[in-house]
C-alpha cells in the first residue's frame, strides 16, 4: 500500500513539472468559493453556488496552468492589493496596542506614520522620510 501511494505521489510530481501550482491567490479564491457555498446552504440562492463553482474552476485552472508568467503577474497584482490592506490592519493593531503610551501622527508631505510618546506636551516632530517638521500636542 505504501509503495502504491509513493508511486502515485511521484507520478503526480512528474505531471506537475512545468505547471504553476497553488499560490496565495488560488488559496484565497478557494476560500471565497467555500464561503459562497456555505452562504448558498444558508440562503438557498443558487447564484452563489454557480459563482462558487466558477471560482473553484478558475483556481484549478490557475494551479494546472503552464503559463507561469501570466499566473505570476496575477499573483503580483493580488499581493499588491492585499499588501496595502494588511499593512493598514497592522498599523491599526499597533495603534490599539500602544494607545496608552504613544500617539500616532501622519506627515502632511509624505504621509509617513510617526509614533510619539504621550504626555510630553507640545513637541516638534521631524519626519524621518522627508525631514518635514511639525509641532503637535501629545
Amino acid at each position: 500500500m505504501k509503495d502504491w501511494l509513493q508511486s502515485i505521489g511521484s507520478r503526480m510530481r512528474i505531471w506537475m513539472q512545468g505547471r504553476y501550482g497553488m499560490d496565495e491567490l488560488s488559496r484565497a479564491v478557494l476560500w471565497v468559493a467555500v464561503a459562497l457555498m456555505l452562504l448558498t446552504a444558508l440562503t438557498k440562492y443558487s447564484i452563489f453556488n454557480t459563482v462558487a463553482l466558477l471560482l473553484m474552476l478558475w483556481s484549478i485552472f490557475r494551479s494546472y496552468s503552464k503559463n507561469i508568467y501570466k499566473r505570476r503577474e496575477e499573483r503580483e497584482k493580488y499581493m499588491g492589493a492585499i499588501g496595502s490592506v494588511k499593512s493598514w490592519l497592522s498599523l491599526q493593531k499597533r495603534r490599539w496596542r500602544d494607545r496608552k503610551y504613544y500617539k500616532y501622527f501622519r506627515c502632511k508631505q509624505c504621509k509617513a506614520v510617526m509614533r510619539v510618546p504621550k504626555g510630553k506636551g507640545v513637541v516638534r516632530i521631524s519626519c524621518r522620510r522627508c525631514h518635514a517638521e511639525m509641532t503637535r500636542k501629545t
